[in-house]
């Protein structure tokens, strides 16, 4: 979404512990994500930056800007979770663990097409399948992920939600079409009460991949927010 929609602009995309290129190594928890990333943006911008966050990345975010608002100038949450049931979490967490890997490439490409992925063009999805999923040694295929940290993770958004300082900017983007719902009223209403005119909440009609199925959007807002 940024190579083509903002190329004017600088942007990092760090992966997150457990994912992709990023260390496999424990601790697996929001806390040390945010430690993570305030490192990067104290050394490596020149001031506060905006931060974009989807999903486990939203509840990543709004930690980020309440344990160091000097470090965050805005927060663009791309229909994030936090806040969430702990059973259905549970739920999840033993589904991902009963059924980890496929048999073949067209298996995990199915399920994306069956799923949260249903919106999104068919040349995104590919490639995304291209970059991440890899052959197993036991002759299978999985995602570029470390197994026991997605499992931290699950439980991680059943933490209490927390919000940002006053006078920090913030935009959620509600996908409409996501069933269930990570977004909740708690969270939207903690936000606009705390915020107030600081608060923007804009609907767009896709499922959870906001910047994959919606990326002439979502870069709309990225740059309303950057002013």
């Amino acid at each position: 979404m940024a190579t083509q929609h903002l190329p004017d602009l600088p942007v990092a995309a760090p992966d997150l512990i457990g994912h992709g290129q990023s260390t496999y190594s424990a601790p697996w928890t929001i806390d040390s994500n945010v430690a993570a990333l305030a490192d990067l943006v104290a050394n490596e911008s020149d001031g506060p930056v905006l931060v974009v966050g989807h999903s486990f990345g939203g509840a990543i975010a709004l930690n980020l800007a309440a344990a160091h608002p000097d470090l965050v100038s805005g927060l663009v949450l791309l229909d994030p979770a936090i806040g969430l049931d702990g059973e259905w979490m549970r739920q999840i967490a033993q589904a991902s663990a009963a059924s980890p890997d496929y048999a073949d490439r067209e298996e995990a490409r199915t399920e994306k097409i069956n799923g949260s992925w249903a919106d999104v063009p068919v040349a995104d999805l590919d490639d995304d399948l291209d970059q991440h999923l890899l052959p197993l040694p036991n002759g299978r295929y999985g995602w570029r992920v470390f197994g026991p940290a997605i499992m931290s993770y699950w439980s991680e958004l059943a933490r209490e939600i927390v919000f940002p300082r006053n006078g920090i900017p913030t935009t959620l983007v509600l996908a409409t079409l996501t069933q269930p719902p990570y977004v909740g009223t708690e969270l939207i209403e903690g936000l606009s009460e705390r915020l107030g005119a600081d608060f923007t909440l804009v609907n767009l009609d896709c499922r959870h991949m906001v910047s994959q199925a919606r990326p002439a959007d979502t870069a709309a807002i990225i740059r309303t927010m950057l002013g």
